[in-house]
């Protein structure tokens, strides 16, 4: 079987999923990975076939998606011209993690694909909303990256198509433990817009990961990381808690592991809002934006209780036998197999 795997990169979480997925699908038949976007910073241990600037986010300087510079970087005649020439009729099956590209490119050439990943969840209704739900972004669910058939992911099995969290080997097979620092993985907030708050606290160790880090160095409480998976993985592994934004993998690993977690989606992005409502529900600490309270809010929420909530690991090989199962190939190729008979 030849498969065909569409990665939307516009962050981290798409790629390290698809690390995790890789060997399992390795046994299934040979894999072709597309990736499209540069939000991605990991460097992956599995071959990229072909590569597309696709569709990238952009962000504003604190926290806030900047819709203008993400609209301006969409080139529509270089993506229709990648959909004609990605060749989706050699191959057998196609996961499509929310790609726009590959999405048109079935459309257009007539293939069937099941959309598999985070994104797909939200074609239920039952998955959490904010109270304010955004048209736009209820739109873009449903049409970025249109499939055949869907899986989907999330913090807890909202519908039947819905599966737990994708979590690492690493976290699967360690222990974790508590050092006392409190790890930071926050891309849509440049430097500037903490520095000074988290050197006040000077109580608490932070771990922060930025993607212009290129060497880990301390300088007080704060030590700065490279954004490298090895070290990620380590510093989650060892923390007393978390902060991050209102992204699915990171907080998925966070609970996994027991740890506290803060979560401050980005602004404007309507996914991460959605992620912090399904959060809320749990009893997970939500903030809508860093304000000037934010040092006193990390303090109390450093000293709390941590909210006991369980998360159950995925089970990556029945997963993937059931999106085979279920893959609209099979009722693509009986509807082929029939027409000879008439």
């Amino acid at each position: 079987m030849k498969i065909f795997y569409a990665i939307q990169a516009t962050g981290n979480g798409h790629l390290s999923r698809a690390t995790q997925l890789y060997p399992y699908l390795k046994k299934m038949g040979e894999v072709d990975f597309f990736v499209s976007g540069n939000n991605a910073s990991l460097n992956v241990p599995f071959p990229v076939k072909y590569k597309s600037k696709g569709v990238s986010l952009q962000y504003s300087t604190c926290g806030g998606l900047d819709y203008l510079s993400i609209l301006k970087g969409i080139r529509v005649p270089s993506l229709v011209r990648e959909a004609l020439q990605l060749p989706l009729k050699n191959y057998d099956m196609v996961i499509n993690d929310f790609e726009c590209v590959t999405s048109m490119a079935c459309l257009i050439q007539k293939q069937p694909s099941v959309q598999f990943g985070h994104q797909a969840s939200f074609r239920s209704p039952n998955t959490p909303r904010p109270e304010k739900e955004d048209v736009l972004g209820e739109w873009i669910f449903k049409n970025y990256a249109r499939s055949t058939q869907y899986l989907g992911l999330h913090f807890q099995e909202y519908d039947d198509y819905i599966f737990p969290p994708v979590i690492k080997d690493v976290f699967l097979k360690s222990e974790p433990s508590d050092h006392g620092h409190v790890t930071i993985y926050l891309p849509a907030y440049e430097k500037s817009c903490l520095l000074e708050t988290l050197k006040a606290m000077k109580g608490i160790e932070f771990h922060w990961f930025l993607p212009e880090i290129v060497n880990s160095y301390r300088e007080g409480n704060i030590i700065y990381f490279p954004v490298f998976q090895e070290l990620f993985n380590e510093s989650l592994l060892t923390c007393h808690g978390v902060i991050t934004g209102g992204g699915f993998e990171t907080p998925s690993e966070a609970l996994y592991l027991g740890k506290k977690l803060l979560s401050i989606p980005i602004r404007k992005h309507y996914e991460q809002k959605c992620n912090a409502a399904a959060l809320n529900q749990m009893g997970i600490q939500v903030l809508d934006d860093i304000d000037d309270s934010f040092a006193d809010i990390v303090k109390v929420w450093y000293q709390s209780p941590r909210v006991a909530i369980e998360i159950r690991a995925n089970q990556i090989q029945e997963t993937l036998q059931y999106l085979s199962d279920h893959y609209p190939y099979r009722k693509h190729k009986q509807t082929e197999e029939s027409a000879l008979f008439i």
